[in-house]
């Protein structure tokens, strides 16, 4: 089977792009040209990469396996020829828009002293697991479970709040604490990036009226602060993303979250497996390399988060999943 870089760079660009169009741009390539590598491509194969439809392109499942395999080895061959004449790169590290709030800073500055050969870049993603799939980062923390495909190991570092985000001018920003019950009449903005909530939160029958969707958590906060909405969010967002027209406050009824660190099966990284020990150490107390079970379906939404469940530690100490 003769498949070249070039098949494995135009699926990439197809996957990413999601046109031919914009493919073929990103390549500096002619739509035709970029048309008779995919064909032939799926011709090598004996199967179809992608499904056609008159507006958009859609990878079939065989098409978004070799999508992220793609992806990993581009990266890996960019990253040894790289290598060859400047050195091993950095560890790559990615993180949602909370990051890991006080803890993030401390975590850092002590693997900088005790690790100067292995130097860490962070990058705030999107979404954290599918650059994780695809190689562009070694670890991640999450607050969502991963597809159950064998593909990364997940272990749960701490458990940490949920918070209400409300404008400094609510009626219940001068509290203490609130219930879910206290938010049911607030519209409750949803950030599409990593979201850890939904209206499944709250109890049937009892959800908010309304709920909408912000690109970023800098609309998220905007929306929260000029009244307009309040927001449901991790403990660590108060720590990363203080606002000054934003009051965080717990919630007393709603589960805590639990981080997690993802890393794949086959390290991309020589420092990979001594990273994840000194965040167990730092975070988890030390507690051994235990797997996070009870993942979520492969079908979870990758954009706004619908249909994947945070992992959090069941009332009676066992490990227990809870759509949210």
């Amino acid at each position: 089977m003769n498949v070249e870089l070039r098949h494995l760079r135009a699926l990439a660009a197809i996957g990413d792009e999601g046109t031919i169009t914009g493919a073929a741009a990103a390549l500096h390539v002619s739509q035709p040209a970029l048309s008779r590598t995919l064909e032939q491509l799926e011709s090598r194969l004996g199967t179809s990469l992608v499904e056609r439809t008159t507006r958009r392109l859609r990878l079939t499942p065989a098409g978004r396996r070799l999508y992220e395999h793609a992806h990993r080895i581009l990266i890996q061959l960019d990253d040894a020829l790289a290598e060859a004449t400047a050195g091993p790169r950095p560890l790559r590290v990615g993180f949602v828009w909370a990051a890991l709030g006080r803890h993030t800073v401390p975590l850092l500055r002590e693997w900088r002293r005790t690790r100067p050969d292995a130097p860490v870049e962070v990058h705030r993603l999107a979404d954290p697991e599918a650059e994780l799939r695809r190689g562009s980062v070694d670890l991640a923390f999450l607050r969502t479970l991963p597809a159950d495909d064998c593909a990364l190991r997940t272990v749960a570092l701490y458990q940490e709040r949920r918070m209400a985000a409300l404008c400094e001018s609510d009626p219940l920003a001068g509290a203490d604490a609130v219930g879910l019950a206290d938010l049911t009449h607030h519209t409750i903005a949803l950030c599409a990036t990593a979201c850890t909530t939904s209206t499944e939160l709250w109890p049937a029958g009892r959800r908010p009226h309304r709920t909408f969707e912000v690109a970023n958590v800098d609309e998220w906060l905007t929306a929260i602060a000029t009244g307009e909405a309040a927001g449901v969010t991790a403990e660590a967002t108060g720590h990363s993303h203080p606002h000054p027209g934003v009051r965080y406050l717990p919630i007393t009824d709603a589960g805590p979250l639990t981080v997690l660190l993802a890393r794949p099966r086959t390290a991309t990284h020589p420092a990979t497996a001594a990273f994840a020990d000194h965040a167990r150490r730092t975070l988890g107390g030390g507690a051994a390399d235990a797997p996070v079970t009870g993942a979520a379906p492969a079908t979870a939404s990758v954009r706004t988060g619908a249909g994947r469940r945070p992992y959090r530690q069941g009332d009676d100490g066992r490990d227990a999943v809870r759509a949210q």
